[in-house]
């Protein structure tokens, strides 16, 4: 298994929640493209509706050219809860896979092409890690009821976890109602992973001086007076690839195209959030490409992949990644290599099954109630 970077904020226990690692077989390491394509239509063709691929939105072109649909993390488990396909094969990131066990039938098996795309994020908040914090949190604020809430980008374990402790999961696109719904429940909000869409949420809400980030890496950074005095306990995680988003990008690109509009993910830091015409979701930031009127200008302050389908997807108009040469792609997305979704296929053909996301049952059952929470949203 390839050695995975971490951060000093990193420490991904995740791969180590299944015991069937395996590595790309020798034989399929040098493939050509033309070889590939034609080896992975061929198989498609052969498995038919026994299969159902999803390509998250910030996949490749090889991989996302492959898919039956193209989304985000929560639509796509929705896609392949609602196909009649005995196996899904999810081009994404493992938290993605395991929301799509949770959520399709019994009867139907989610394979992950490479089980080393694991999200950097994800594994900012593990469950473990959060047990501890939650004790530390509860004690620091004992006369208090603290409800946690997980981001979508978070593992099946954590999101059983806030269900167990009366919480629930939320989307960027409702984090502002989950909040509410929170806040309606308990008298805090334990928000986890991502501090910034917890900030961006708080100021979305007019609660910006009620918020306290919680570091569990830093012993000094954890103040119990300020989390017994505010009201949105904020999980110190953040996603690599919008956090490298700055203000200084969105001047520059408003220098280089003086007509651009700016569309940003609620993951990026405040600042480059006051700064952009538009804040949402990657189907908030599709739909505002596909609406624009020929001959507009967009920056896109996501993940480059996702401005790069825009502009194939959208050539009437003119989309310019924030970031420029400078905007990074997903390192854990950049796991599903298209010769892993090849092999995964051909064995399926075989008769042999690759990569298996299996959540466990009883962990199943409550992550699958804390989504239901926020369905009922």
């Amino acid at each position: 298994m390839a050695r995975m970077e971490t951060t000093e904020f990193e420490t991904d226990l995740s791969l180590f929640k299944y015991d069937h690692l395996e590595q790309l077989p020798s034989e399929y390491r040098e493939l050509e493209e033309d070889e590939r394509t034609e080896r992975i239509e061929d198989t498609l063709e052969i498995l038919g509706d026994d299969v159902v691929v999803l390509g998250h939105n910030y996949q490749r072109r090889e991989i996302v050219e492959h898919a039956d649909f193209v989304g985000d993390s929560y639509g796509l488990s929705r896609e392949a809860a609602a196909a009649d396909a005995e196996y899904v094969i999810f081009g994404g990131v493992t938290f993605m896979a395991e929301s799509a066990d949770i959520i399709t039938d019994d009867d139907q098996t989610v394979i992950l092409p490479s089980m080393e795309a694991s999200c950097p994020m994800a594994g900012m908040a593990e469950a473990l890690q959060v047990d501890d914090a939650w004790a530390e949190i509860t004690a620091a604020a004992p006369d208090a009821e603290i409800v946690p809430i997980t981001y979508m980008n978070s593992y099946a374990d954590l999101k059983a976890f806030c269900a167990s402790q009366g919480g629930l999961v939320c989307t960027s696109s409702n984090a502002h109602e989950a909040f509410e719904w929170a806040l309606e429940r308990g008298d805090k909000v334990l928000f986890l992973p991502d501090k910034h869409l917890g900030e961006n949420t708080a100021h979305r809400l007019g609660m910006a001086d009620e918020t306290v980030t919680w570091d569990p890496w830093d012993p000094e950074g954890k103040d119990a007076q300020e989390v017994a005095e505010r009201d949105l306990i904020l999980w110190n995680g953040y996603c690599q690839v919008h956090e490298r988003f700055s203000e200084a990008h969105v001047e520059q690109v408003r220098e280089e195209h003086p007509e651009a509009n700016v569309v940003v993910h609620p993951e990026c830091r405040r600042e480059v959030v006051e700064a952009a015409d538009v804040v949402g979701s990657t189907a908030t930031i599709r739909e505002t490409v596909a609406t624009a009127a020929p001959g507009e200008t967009w920056a896109i302050g996501t993940e480059i992949h996702l401005a790069e389908h825009l502009q194939r997807w959208h050539p009437e108009v003119d989309v310019v990644p924030l970031c420029g040469d400078a905007c990074m792609d997903c390192n854990a997305m950049r796991q599903i290599d298209p010769n892993y979704l090849a092999w995964v296929l051909e064995e399926l053909v075989a008769g042999r099954e690759r990569n298996v996301i299996e959540v466990a049952p009883e962990e199943k059952e409550l992550a699958e109630l804390a989504l239901e929470r926020m369905l009922e949203l």
